[in-house]
Parts: structure tokens; C-alpha cells; sequence
């Protein structure tokens, strides 16, 4: 990326000025073709490392905290694994400098272990396994290793690097059950393998000259898909081996008082270990295979599951393998290098949730703690507040059947609990239903209804303050004493939690309807529209407001709240949060000329927040991409006349904010498991579903010349940009299969069959293309 003045696009409000946005941001220069896989392509340490410009972070971090990365992990894995090889160069025992739990970051110049296996972000993988040349420590005295970043290697389903201090190479890389670690050791009497769980410890065991087995204390049946007993199998004999564990609940006993023992098999306790020595030759290798279980027979059978092969390069080649069938869906060409690098890296991490749980045929604990057989491949729970906005609909153009998968765990799920999961905050599963539906997925949608509504119904569900949203249509909060400054995290999140439950009652609307339940369609499609209710239009932003009625004051647009009034964001952030009815927001705000003028002076009003808001990253103005509230911001133009706003704003996202720092992996905030990388993954080939349970894609503008999608069916959907560079970022006109299309966005339908969009691209904004009312995308309020 480019670099430029700070302020002279931040301030710009005029027509001209936004229209310019992101028309400099690159070499205006035409590469040839790749030469490279897709696969290879990628890089997984994309998404480590954060932004490091200042106008693109703000204020944040708060003092003593890290900045957010985006908190993915360089780790082996396939797609959707249920296990995971990784590196581990953060001490989440210690403590959550980011307040999250992440065990990677590509900052820190030290490596503590690595992990075979854990929850989704990783820090809390049990047992974490290191291999020390020479003196060892227990625990959490990690005895850590310098590692050189050149050496630093990661792609699709593999990771390697050396560890300089011990003068060993590691490798990993990973089966759907089973992870490999391949280390190689300099020649030496002791070269060690220390092998342990976490702070909350377990039981260890040495089994036999090759074997180690475990149980660590915690987990969560239903989401920790890897389950807490463990097996590790090495592929030679250890010449001897110990067992150890380290008490930390004595007081002045610094990191705790340690119990070591050669030659003891059984261990328990916190940091409950094994340390195994072998007698190594310069280049020796050491191969550890890991699986995990509910059980200590579950485990073993993994271990011996028929695609756990124990040869490390067959592994690898596999798993390389599975990413490039998936990968190759999509074939990029033109773009810079950089830009296939950050396409195809940010394309795996969106893969990165819902996460197996057993395959077909495979036993699984369920969430009552009793064994079933999958009938299908069975998932975990979908984040729906991070990738129930834009990733489930990329699974649904690259994977269909798993989508169908899905569904079918999270109904089942739903069921056993008797409510549907609801992820952090909202109700969204009904995205994913209603967005499948739209776009032909075959499912039995009649017989989830149900579940869906008594979400949407039941008081004692998991929709919170429903009652009250219910009664009076908006749900009030609370004003902490003091107003303390913000981001204040107590509250109900009044103002933020009423427009998603609006936009969830306007798929369940939609779900109703399709189903023929005309009364509750009417019900919920009333509901669709209390977002009204929490609009203050004499400041023109959405607003808190007490149980009395009240508005909240005062009241600063500006400054963001975790829980208060807002979620993770500011009046500014949580006004765009209204993707069902565009139209409607549009009329709150006066109108076309208004409504632009708005999303104008957010894009370009400077952040000057008092409160620091760690989320709060990847600035524009007042737009965060860091954060999921208001990532569909720069898509609203396309409904207000203004498409090309949206085309320079996407570009110049796409530029600044991924990739711009000084390691080329910087992401402007946390991925919430590939929600994140999905907004450039989706944007970067020139569309982006702004409400997912919808079947419209909104049109941005194509970083590549060419982008053919091959459909589950074997049909192809290419986008072509003809004259297409950094400085030709305007959309001038467009075909669709050949006929001239007027319209800045398409339905699903328009391309399930194979269809192929042209663009002719040029260096000015064109004021006529998309612009006409009547092309404007659907919304719940007719224009």
C-alpha cells in the first residue's frame, strides 16, 4: 500500500473528495498472471501481526495491552479441522494481555511450545509439547527458545521453524484427528521432548518406551471438539523419561513449587507432565503424533483412524492437498502479488469455524455428555455475531453440503438444549437458515421453524430482555452511576441488542412466509421495524434510552461502549446496523441527499474517542473494520444513488487496512474466526452479501482482472474487469451474460446457473451506472 497524507482524504466531505477515495493507493502497474498455485498463495501468518500506522488505530491499545492482530493462528490444519498443530509463543496461563485468550503472536521473539489440539483460539491446546536441547524447566517456567523469524515458514495444512537456541528445526502439520511434529535434532545425549498440560492441570501417564497419554481437568463437551484425554506416540523409543508437575496454589513459592522424578510413569496435578530424553545424532528426526478424545479410548482410536498416517511428508501432502481442491474453486488472475497472497490467505482463515465434531459414522459426546454416532458429519456451534454477517454465505457458494451439515448440527444441538445457539449476542442462526433457503440449498427448513421462533418468543429463551423488546418494541438500559467513561462493558446493550433483534425478526418474517405462516410473518415483520423506536432524530443517530422512555444523556456519538447503549462500538459505528432495511434507515435520515451526506461525514469525520475501545482498529473516519457492527458501512451506496462510493471505499479498504504494516500480515482487528478475512476474501473478487439471509450480493469492485468461482453444480461464475488497475477502480458500465445490467448488485439466482459479469472499469466515478432508483438492492421499506 501506498503511503499519503494522513488527513487529506480523512477530512474530505465533498463529492469529489469521497469520490477520490483510494484512487492512489497502489503502483498502477499490471503483473502477469500468477505462476503459482493457489495453494500456494497462501500464507497463514497472514492475520498475526497488527496494522501499525497511527491513522488506522486510533487510540487503542489501552496502557499495558498489546494492539490487536488479528488473532489467528499459523498453525497446520484443514479446513473446518477439529485439530489443529500450532505454535505457542504466548503464556495464556499467566495471564490475557489482550483480555483474549491467543497463543500466537508474530510480534513475540520467543517460542514456549506448540499445541495438538484446543479450543477455537488456541491458547488453551493441551498438552503443550517443546522439544529442549540440554536443561529443561517445569512449567510455567518454560524454558524458551529464540526463534528466527526468516526461518518462519507457514501454508495451507503445514508450519516450520527454527528454534535457534536449541539448534532444532520443528514441523507440524495435521490429519482431521491426529497432529505431527516433526523435530530435528542436533547431535546430543539431551535432547529432550517436554510434554505438558496446562495451569489447570490433569493426570500424565508414560505408557511404554514410545507412548505418552493424559487427561487434562478442563473442557467443554460440546465445543471442545478435540475432547481433554490425549494420546502421543513417538516415532523412536526414548533412551529415559520423568514425570513432573508444579503446585501453584502455595503462596511465596513464585511460579509454584515443583515435584519432579525420573523414572515415574504417573503424574497429577497442575502443569502435569512428562519429560522424555533421547540419545540424537546431527539431523536425527523425531516424530510425535497426537490425538485427542473424550475418552482414552476415543483417542487411541483416532490415533489409529484410517487417514492418520503416521509419515509426516504423506500427511503434509495430503492435507496440501485438500486446501488445494478447495482453493481451487476460486481461480484469481491480475492483481498484484501481494493481492493473490492476501486473497488466498484471508480465503483460508475463513475456513477457519464452525469446527468438526465426528465425521459420519464417528462417535461424539453430545452436549448432555452422552456418546451418539454421527449420522452426518457433525459441527460445532457457528459464531453467528462474527461469521453469521458475511462467511456463512461464502460457505454456501464454496460448500454447499457442508452447509447442509451444519444446519443439521445446529438443529440437532438446539433439541438437545431445547433453544437454537445464539452466539455472543443477537439471534442470527436464522441467517444462516433463511440465507441457505434463498439460495436454493435443499434442507427440511419446516421442521427448524419451530426452534427458530421459540427463540424469538419464549421469555426465559436465550433472547435477553425479550419482554421488554417485546412490550414496548426497543429495550432500554441502564445509566451506571458516575457515566463512567467509556467503553463502559456493564450494560444491556439496549440500542445495539434492539437492531439485531430487529434484523433477525426480518428473516424470521421472510422464513414465516415461505412456510405460509401469514400471522406470524405479520408479527415479526412489526418487530422488523423497532429499530425506529430507538432513533433519536434530533441528533440523528440511534440512541439509548431509559426504562422511562428517556433518552440517554449525554450522548456522544463518537465514543464507543462494550455493553452500554452500543456492543463493541459507537453511535457512529451502530448506525449503519440496519442491513434489512436500508431504505427505511435512508428515510429516518431525510432522504437520499441526507442519508449519503451521513455516510459521508462517517467515513471522514476524524476519531477523537476519550475512551479506548481495544476493537476500535482499522479506521477510516469513524468506520472500524476491526469490528463487526458496521463492516457493511461502505456498501450502503450502493441503495442511496452513489455506487462508486462504495467502489472507491472497498479499494481503498482493501489497501490500508489488510497487509499495509511493516510484516505484510497486519489484520485491522481480532478475525473472530474468519469473519474478518471473509470481508476481504468476498471483497476482494467484487461482492458482498450486506445481509446475508438475503439472496443480493452488492457490487464493490474486483481487485483481480478475472475471478472464475466454480459452483458446487460444476458451473462457472466469472467476473471480468476490463481495464481494470489501482487507478481504473470505477465501474463504467456492466454486462451479465452478455446483456447490458444497469443494477449495482445480483441475486443468487442471477448466477446459480453459470453466468459471467463484465466490468468496464475506468479511472473516474460514473455517475450514472447503478445510480437509478429503481435499481437500488431490496429492502424492507419500499422507496
Amino acid at each position: 500500500m501506498a503511503r499519503v497524507p494522513r488527513r487529506a482524504l480523512v477530512i474530505a466531505l465533498s463529492l469529489i473528495a469521497v469520490g477520490s477515495i483510494g484512487a492512489g493507493y497502489a503502483k498502477d502497474t499490471k503483473p502477469a498472471a500468477p505462476a503459482k498455485s493457489s495453494v500456494d498463495e497462501a500464507n497463514p501468518l497472514v492475520g498475526t501481526a497488527p496494522l501499525d500506522k497511527q491513522e488506522f488505530i486510533g487510540n487503542s491499545p489501552p496502557p499495558g495491552e498489546p494492539l490487536y492482530t488479528g488473532m489467528t493462528t499459523p498453525g497446520a490444519s484443514l479446513p473446518e479441522s477439529a485439530t489443529e498443530a500450532a505454535p505457542v509463543n504466548i503464556n495464556a496461563d499467566l495471564s490475557f494481555a489482550t483480555g483474549v485468550p491467543v497463543a500466537y503472536d508474530y510480534r513475540r521473539p520467543a517460542m514456549i511450545g506448540f499445541s495438538g489440539g484446543g479450543s477455537t483460539y488456541g491458547a488453551r491446546g493441551a498438552p503443550i509439547v517443546m522439544p529442549v536441547v540440554g536443561d529443561w524447566t517445569v512449567p510455567p517456567d518454560y524454558m524458551t527458545s529464540y526463534y528466527d523469524k526468516a526461518t518462519e515458514k507457514a501454508s495451507p495444512g503445514y508450519y516450520a521453524v527454527d528454534l535457534a537456541t536449541f539448534h532444532t528445526k520443528v514441523e507440524l502439520t495435521a490429519t482431521q484427528w491426529t497432529s505431527l511434529m516433526r523435530f530435528t535434532f542436533p547431535e546430543s545425549h539431551r535432547s529432550n521432548v517436554v510434554i505438558n498440560l496446562r495451569r489447570a492441570g490433569g493426570d500424565v501417564e508414560v505408557v511404554d518406551d514410545h507412548t505418552v497419554r493424559g487427561v487434562a481437568q478442563t473442557g467443554r463437551r460440546d465445543r471442545d471438539t478435540d475432547g481433554p484425554f490425549f494420546v502421543a506416540e513417538f516415532s523412536r523409543p526414548f533412551a529415559s523419561f520423568g514425570t513432573f508437575h508444579s503446585e501453584v496454589t502455595e503462596k511465596g513459592e513464585g511460579l509454584g513449587h515443583e515435584d519432579i522424578q525420573a523414572g515415574r510413569r504417573k503424574i497429577s496435578g497442575d502443569y502435569a507432565g512428562a519429560y522424555l530424553t533421547f540419545n540424537t545424532k546431527a539431523g536425527d528426526k523425531v516424530v510425535v503424533r497426537i490425538a485427542h478424545g473424550h475418552s482414552a479410548a476415543e483417542a487411541d482410536q483416532r490415533l489409529k483412524a484410517q487417514d492418520s498416517d503416521p509419515d509426516f511428508d504423506s500427511v503434509h501432502a495430503k492435507a496440501r492437498a485438500k486446501w488445494a481442491e478447495l482453493f481451487d474453486r476460486i481461480q484469481v488472475t491480475g492483481g498484484t502479488p501481494k493481492q493473490r497472497m492476501l486473497f488466498y490467505s484471508t480465503l483460508y482463515h475463513s475456513f477457519a469455524s464452525p469446527r468438526m465434531i465426528a465425521r459420519k459414522g464417528e462417535h461424539y459426546t453430545d452436549s448432555d455428555g452422552k456418546d451418539q454416532v454421527a449420522e452426518y458429519d457433525h459441527y460445532g456451534p457457528v459464531p453467528y455475531w462474527d461469521t453469521g454477517r458475511n462467511q456463512i454465505a461464502l460457505l454456501m457458494l464454496l460448500q454447499p453440503e457442508v452447509v447442509k451439515d451444519i444446519m443439521r448440527s445446529e438443529m440437532d444441538r438446539a433439541h438437545e438444549r431445547g433453544y437454537m445457539n445464539t452466539s455472543f449476542h443477537g439471534d442470527h442462526a436464522v441467517f444462516l437458515y433463511d440465507g441457505a433457503w434463498q439460495r436454493g440449498i435443499d434442507f427440511d427448513y419446516a421442521a427448524v421453524y419451530d426452534v427458530l421462533r421459540k427463540n424469538a418468543t419464549d421469555p426465559k429463551g436465550p433472547r435477553g430482555y425479550l419482554a421488554e423488546y417485546d412490550k414496548q418494541g426497543w429495550i432500554s438500559d441502564i445509566v451506571p452511576d458516575g457515566n463512567p467513561s467509556p467503553p463502559y462493558a456493564g450494560g444491556k446493550a439496549g440500542v445495539a441488542t434492539t437492531l439485531e433483534y430487529a434484523w433477525d425478526d426480518h428473516a424470521l418474517a421472510d422464513f414465516a412466509r415461505r412456510l405460509g405462516k401469514t400471522e406470524d410473518a405479520d408479527m415479526f415483520e412489526r418487530r422488523a421495524g423497532n429499530y425506529r423506536n430507538v432513533f433519536d432524530k434530533s441528533v440523528g443517530f440511534f440512541r439509548g434510552r431509559t426504562e422511562d422512555g428517556m433518552w440517554i444523556s449525554p450522548f456522544d456519538p463518537g465514543e464507543p461502549y462494550y455493553n452500554f447503549m452500543m456492543k463493541e462500538g459507537s453511535g457512529w459505528s451502530t448506525l449503519w446496523l440496519v442491513p434489512h432495511d436500508v431504505q427505511g434507515l435512508m428515510n429516518l435520515l431525510g432522504g437520499r441527499d441526507a442519508f449519503n451526506a451521513k455516510l459521508d461525514a462517517f467515513f471522514s469525520t476524524p476519531y477523537t474517542a476519550k475512551g479506548i475501545c481495544r476493537d476500535c482498529t482499522g479506521l477510516i473516519g469513524q468506520y472500524v473494520q476491526g469490528n463487526q457492527p458496521d463492516q457493511q458501512a461502505a456498501y450502503l451506496y450502493a441503495w442511496s444513488g452513489q455506487p462508486w462510493k462504495t467502489q472507491a471505499l472497498t479499494r481503498r479498504i482493501l489497501a490500508d487496512l489488510y497487509g499495509s504494516d511493516a510484516t505484510g500480515y497486519g489484520y485491522p482487528g481480532m478475525d473472530d474466526q474468519g469473519s474478518t478475512s471473509s470481508w476481504y476474501a468476498l471483497s476482494a473478487m467484487g461482492f458482498y452479501p450486506v445481509d446475508p439471509s438475503r439472496p443480493e450480493y452488492i457490487i464493490g469492485s474486483p481487485i483481480f482482472d478475472h475471478v472464475r468461482l466454480r459452483l458446487p453444480n460444476g458451473k462457472l461464475f466469472e467476473i471480468v474487469a476490463r481495464n481494470n488497475s489501482a487507478k481504473n477502480q470505477y465501474i463504467q458500465s456492466a454486462t451479465l451474460n452478455g446483456k447490458p445490467w444497469t443494477k449495482p448488485w445480483f441475486s443468487h439466482a442471477d448466477i446459480a446457473n453459470g453466468a459471467t459479469l463484465e466490468l468496464i472499469m475506468g479511472p473516474e466515478p460514473s455517475k450514472t451506472w447503478g445510480t437509478n432508483p429503481n435499481d437500488a438492492p431490496p429492502s424492507m421499506t419500499k422507496p
